[in-house]
Formats: structure tokens, sequence, C-alpha cells
């Protein structure tokens, strides 16, 4: 099996060598990862200057883009050869409900779906990204599971989000559908010591809701989440309801 690894983190990140660690268990590894932490970059392309790549000593490309830019140079071109199975992360921090949206690391796994490639996103629900090294052998077994198999959904990707405790507690495994999340006071507006005014996003809290089998209530309760994700974001319900609406121009 030929697995094409990313993320979102940037190519010197210990969730990168966590994953890869593991899924050298099962395959044969090719890395191509941004230069840099890419994180809330969701699914940006590099349109406006050229994109370069060079090599580690340990045989990793490093791109000087966005995860989307690293997925698509890498099937396009740097691999010779379409990857069996793209894996992104092991992100440092959850990517739950709305925040899929942002992510960089879900990015890459779903521009991987885009190309007609299986691919899993992973992420660590924990604030001491040191311990994510600790979920090797779990990823291992988890992977055997998610995508050694002829089953895997088309035009579909996993989002896998890794609970913030250690791996021999964990409660098990919940296949969920995405929470919701909503940020407060998250933006804040002061002046540098020039006295230019600034704004800075990030920060503040965040209120969680949604139903019994969310992506956040099987985190918070110790155990692995899976979340199946698909591009079609049509809202099927109102179809019928908007087009009684008899739009004109």
């Amino acid at each position: 099996m030929q697995i094409l690894v990313t993320n979102d983190d940037g190519y010197l990140a210990g969730g990168l060598r966590t994953l890869v660690r593991a899924a050298s268990r099962i395959g044969t590894v090719h890395v191509v990862a941004p230069d840099r932490e890419q994180s809330a970059t969701s699914h940006s392309l590099t349109l406006h200057y050229p994109l370069r790549v060079r090599s580690t000593e340990d045989g990793m490309r490093v791109v000087d883009g966005t995860p989307t830019d690293c997925v698509m140079l890498a099937v396009g071109d740097i691999l010779g050869q379409r990857p069996d199975v793209v894996l992104s992360g092991v992100n440092h921090g959850a990517n739950l409900g709305d925040d899929v949206l942002y992510s960089g690391t879900v990015a890459a796994a779903m521009e991987a779906t885009i190309l007609g490639i299986p691919a899993v996103a992973i992420s660590y629900a924990g604030r001491d990204v040191e311990r994510i090294a600790e979920w090797e052998d779990v990823l291992v077994r988890l992977l055997e599971q998610l995508v050694v198999r002829d089953d895997f959904p088309a035009e579909t990707l996993l989002n896998v989000n890794l609970p913030p405790v250690s791996p021999d507690r964990v409660a098990g495994v919940r296949v969920t559908t995405l929470g919701r999340r909503a940020y407060v006071e998250s933006l804040t507006r002061a002046q540098d010591p020039s006295g230019r005014e600034y704004y800075w996003i990030g920060g503040g809290q965040s209120r969680w809701w949604g139903g019994p089998d969310s992506d956040f209530r099987a985190v918070h309760s110790g155990y692995v989440s899976v979340t199946p994700l698909h591009m079609d974001l049509t809202n099927y319900r109102l179809l019928e309801g908007i087009a009684r609406w008899d739009l004109k121009v």
C-alpha cells in the first residue's frame, strides 16, 4: 500500500512524525508537507506565486504552500504514482464540528477525496501535543480497520479525533455526526506599541451544541470519533421549498 502523509502543522510537527511511524507499519509512506504552520488555511490554493519543493535528509518533501497544495503537487507530479490512501495529521488540536470548515488538516484529506483517493484526517483533542506519540499503536490498529479494506466509501473522507486521555483509557470508537460550535469574544481590537490599530482573531470562548451522536460529545466522553464527511453541501430538504419561491430574472 502506497500512503501519502501530510498535515497543516508543518513538516517538523510531532503529530506528523507519529502518523508517519504508524503508517509505515501498514504500508510504504511518502511525506509531502508544508514548510511551516498552516492551521486554519482551509482549502486554500496558492495561485499567485510559484511553489517550491525541497527534500529533507530523511526523505520528506517540503512545500512552501498550503496542505491542499501539498496534496495536489504530490499526486500530480512529486510521487510519480497515485497513492492508495492519503492520511492528514495528526493535527495538534481537535477538528470537531464547524472547525472542519477552517481546518487545513481536513482540507488536505478533502483534496484527496476530490481526486478520487481514500483519505483520513486525524486530530488530537488534547493540549499536550507531546502525548500524541503515545497513540502510535492505537493509530496502527485504527488505520488497519479504516484504510486496509475494499469498501472504503466513495466521495467521502473520514474525520478522526483522538480524545484527550491516555490511549490505555480510551473508551472505544464512535461513528459520529458533526456538532456545532460558536465562538464568543474571539476578536481582539488593540493598538501596537506605535499606536497603530490592529485586530487579532482567536482565543475567547466557544459554545458547543448538537445531538447525542455529535463528534464533540464522543471525544469529551473519552471516545475516538470517526465522522464521515462528503463534498455535497446541498440542502436537499429545501430544494422543493425554494423552488416554490418562483424566482425570476
